[in-house]
């Protein structure tokens, strides 16, 4: 027993701190704007239309909710000779959906204090959001740490972290598992389809963002957001629900 606690003590701490950068190869926040003839052509090839232009024709916006961070928009500008537009290695961070505001860095350094219990639902995703959301409660990530756990129970749970575009089949279960949630409830929309709806277009079968059936409070942009930015939207959400009550 003694031999296992010093074993303990001598050892690193398994768990890092969370990180909101990623490596020299990450697709990150984009950042420049290219010129005024590459727009339409950059608009163009986005799959999801989430790299909008201006009615004026001479400044872009993008829409982190839509976008894939496929790359496709940097690579034709510089086909066409424009650099001013290119990824960072930075987190897209998450957003409060009401509002429209970024969640800070900040929420990632507080760790007592807090409580929340979650409830995921996949709507219909490819699994790419939940293999990452698998990592959380390894001991790289260790989200228990922060007080944030998830339960078997919407009954049980303060959040709705819905992942996946939302199908025509999971459209009940979805509205059913949010009115059995207790007040007050919270709902996260994480990954591109559950927060755009627009990365496998329009079909029979396809209802599309989560906020067109239930109210959605936090958006974690990405296709896969990187856990980092899943812990940071959390955190946001338990701040949120720590008001609320």
């Amino acid at each position: 027993m003694f031999k296992v606690l010093e074993r303990l003590f001598h050892d690193k701490i398994a768990t890092e701190e969370i990180k909101l950068t990623g490596s020299e190869r990450y697709r990150g926040r984009l950042k420049g704007c290219p010129s005024a003839s590459c727009l339409k052509e950059c608009a163009g090839v986005c799959p999801v239309g989430a790299f909008q232009v201006n009615d004026a024709g001479d400044d872009c916006s993008i829409n982190y909710s839509k976008c894939l961070f496929c790359g496709r928009c940097v690579e034709k500008a510089m086909s066409m000779g424009d650099v001013a537009l290119h990824h960072t290695i930075d987190d897209v961070m998450p957003f409060i959906a009401g509002e429209g505001a970024d969640i800070t860095a900040d929420v990632l350094k507080q760790k007592l204090g807090r409580s929340l219990h979650v409830r995921h639902l996949d709507a219909g995703s490819c699994n790419g959001c939940d293999f990452e959301m698998g990592a959380l409660s390894g001991p790289m990530y260790d989200l228990a740490r922060y007080g944030v756990h998830f339960v078997a129970s919407p009954r049980h749970a303060d959040l709705l972290m819905v992942t996946g575009v939302v199908t025509r089949n999971l459209e009940q279960a979805l509205r059913m598992t949010y009115e059995a949630m207790p007040e007050p409830r919270l709902v996260m929309a994480c990954g591109a389809c559950a927060a755009g709806g627009s990365t496998y277009g329009e079909s029979y079968a396809i209802v599309g963002a989560a906020d067109k059936v239930v109210p959605v409070d936090i958006c974690v942009p990405g296709c896969p957001p990187r856990p980092s930015a899943m812990i940071a939207g959390l955190l946001a959400a338990a701040d949120m629900l720590k008001e609320r009550m």
